[in-house]
């Protein structure tokens, strides 16, 4: 019993420091002493014979070998704490759909989906919330939330995504910026100006270093609210970035809402959920963003209206 308390807490340590990227930051949230994380996972590099990280200043990434052995221990691993935490949820965690969201683009998309999903099964719960870019497959894994809406999200083991869709991107303009009489900007107009980024609205990272990157605005991640951020937008301190979605309904005094054009204007909306998750109401949600989207779609006109209604029922989750 001993050495099997002894593994699970080394695999503990092991997918804190996974998740969050860091010895110390693993350390912090478990709630224990940084050597004693360095230890644990040491020690299991001893025991497997292999290295599952390469360390450096920045923290620890996983290497080749280590990335394919937590590809397949981890679905078993978050399986058992799942089980060990009381994984029988009930009937009650049956009848609610736990949705995640990843920084500000496709919440248009999803604030219709869930419109439509109510009034088609009123009997459903819908729970929504923020989680970070770096927690995202875990929660999914562990069931802490049934599907994520992101946008530059890779696909995890065990999860299955699909994208419903793409949205412009907007940026956030001081009233008085020299751009702000612009119809539309592109990211090379804003190369001296800083892109605030709140760590409470996370951002997809690739697409935020391919701005920098093309000559766009510094990046500046702000240990702040988003309501900050906007504060921070309004003192003329930066920019900062939403979909259009959020753009064209939030209006905010002394700023202005511009869209972007050219290269990097258009981001992705993209669901991530786990493949053996066996929720129906998962499943009835997935199935109605299939339609919404096979209804925004260009086709031929119908025979008529009916037989359209009738070819969405069918093609839905079936109860």
């Amino acid at each position: 019993m001993r050495q099997v308390n002894n593994t699970l807490r080394r695999l503990d340590h092991v997918f804190a420091a996974v998740d969050h990227g860091s010895l110390r930051q693993a350390a912090r949230v478990l709630r224990v002493r940084e050597s004693c994380v360095s230890r644990n996972i040491v020690a299991l590099e001893q025991l497997l014979d292999m290295q599952l990280f390469d360390r450096d200043v920045h923290g620890v990434r996983l290497t080749e070998a280590g990335r394919a052995w937590t590809d397949v221990v981890r679905a078993h691993y978050e399986g058992l704490q799942d089980a060990m935490a009381g994984g029988g949820r009930g009937d009650q965690d049956a009848k609610t759909v736990k949705i995640g969201l990843c920084g500000q683009i496709g919440r248009a998309f999803v604030a219709l989906l869930v419109d439509r999903f109510r009034s088609l099964h009123p009997d459903v719960s819908i729970a929504i919330e923020d989680v970070p870019h770096e927690q995202c497959l875990a929660a999914i894994r562990r069931r802490r939330l049934d599907i994520v809406f992101t946008h530059g999200l890779e696909n995890g083991a065990l999860c299955r995504s699909e994208l419903f869709g793409h949205e412009r991107l907007f940026v956030l303009l001081p009233g008085g910026h020299p751009l702000a009489e612009r119809p539309a900007i592109r990211w090379r107009d804003l190369a001296d100006t800083c892109l605030l980024v709140s760590v409470g609205s996370p951002q997809d990272p690739v697409l935020l270093e391919k701005i920098a990157a093309d000559g766009g605005p510094a990046i500046q991640i702000c240990r702040a609210s988003e309501a900050t951020v906007i504060l921070k937008v309004q003192l003329g301190q930066g920019v900062t970035l939403a979909g259009e979605g959020f753009a064209r309904t939030v209006a905010i005094d002394a700023t202005v809402w511009k869209p972007i054009d050219g290269q990097h204007s258009i981001s992705s909306i993209k669901a991530v959920w786990l493949e053996s998750n066996p929720k129906r109401a998962l499943l009835r949600l997935v199935g109605t963003a299939r339609n919404m989207v096979t209804a925004t779609r260009p086709g031929p006109t119908p025979v008529n209206a009916g037989s359209a209604e009738r070819r969405g029922a069918i093609s839905e989750v079936a109860p």
